[in-house]
C-alpha cells in the first residue's frame, strides 16, 4: 500500500474535489472514487520515485523531531532552500519523511514539505 502523502497537494485535492463532484452527481459510486484514489497514491509515489531527479538542499535549526510508527516529523525554523542558483528562505517548515519499498529499487526515501 503505498503512503496517502501526497492527497493533500493541489493536485490531490483537485482529484478529492473532481470525484466528490462525481459522486454528488451519481456519476461514479463511492467504491469507484476510492479506488482512483488508490491508484492515485500508488501512481504518484511511483512517479516522483522514478522520474524526479532535483536535489535541493536545506539548512535550518531543528525546532522539533519525532519518530513514529516508521515515520520522521521534522519542524525545522529560519529555513533556506538552495538548488544551484536559487535560494528560497522560509521561517517555518515542516517535513514527513517514510521509508518506502519499491520491489525493483529497494528503499525509496519519501518525503513532504509543508511550509507552516
Amino acid at each position: 500500500m503505498a503512503y496517502q502523502l501526497y492527497r493533500n497537494t493541489t493536485l490531490g485535492n483537485s482529484l478529492q474535489e473532481s470525484l466528490d463532484e462525481l459522486i454528488q452527481t451519481q456519476q461514479i459510486t463511492p467504491q469507484l472514487a476510492l479506488q482512483v484514489l488508490l491508484q492515485f497514491d500508488k501512481a504518484i509515489n511511483t512517479a516522483l520515485a522514478n522520474r524526479v531527479r532535483n536535489r535541493v538542499n536545506f539548512r535550518g535549526s531543528l525546532n522539533t523531531y519525532r519518530f513514529c510508527d516508521n515515520v520522521w516529523t521534522f519542524v525545522l525554523n529560519d529555513v533556506e532552500f538552495r538548488e544551484v542558483t536559487d535560494l528560497v528562505k522560509v521561517d517555518k517548515v515542516k517535513i514527513v519523511a517514510c521509508d518506502g519499498k519499491s520491489k525493483p529499487h529497494g528503499n525509496i526515501k519519501e518525503s513532504t514539505i509543508i511550509q507552516c
